[in-house]
């Protein structure tokens, strides 16, 4: 079974699903139409984390870190490039210059 196939049967509990929609629904509602949300709490720190941000990546993780369709095709495997010729080396160092005299 390929990363990108999807399941046969969605394990996911329809309801849970339902839940996270609404959180991030409501949090971009917020962030979008109150400025404090948009700051930071004493007591939670940066608001946009708490509404839009953990809400988004539990719901990723719900899906089981799935890749968008569009990104799975971009990362397939490529052929890596390799340099033709040999790995570069140092130059070597320039001799010191002789000590000038110094004046008196």
């Amino acid at each position: 079974m390929n990363r990108s196939d999807p399941p046969a049967a969605d394990p996911v509990d329809p309801r849970i699903k339902d839940v996270l929609r609404y959180a991030i629904a409501i949090g971009a509602t917020l962030l979008l139409l109150v400025p404090a949300a948009r700051g930071s709490s004493e007591t939670f720190g940066w608001l946009p984390l708490w509404l839009l941000a953990m809400p988004l990546s539990a719901w990723w993780a719900l899906h089981r870190f799935r890749l968008p369709a569009a990104t799975a095709e971009r990362r397939a495997p490529a052929a890596r490039r390799l340099r033709s010729g040999p790995q570069a080396r140092r130059r070597a160092r320039p001799s010191p210059r002789p000590a000038l005299p110094k004046a008196a």
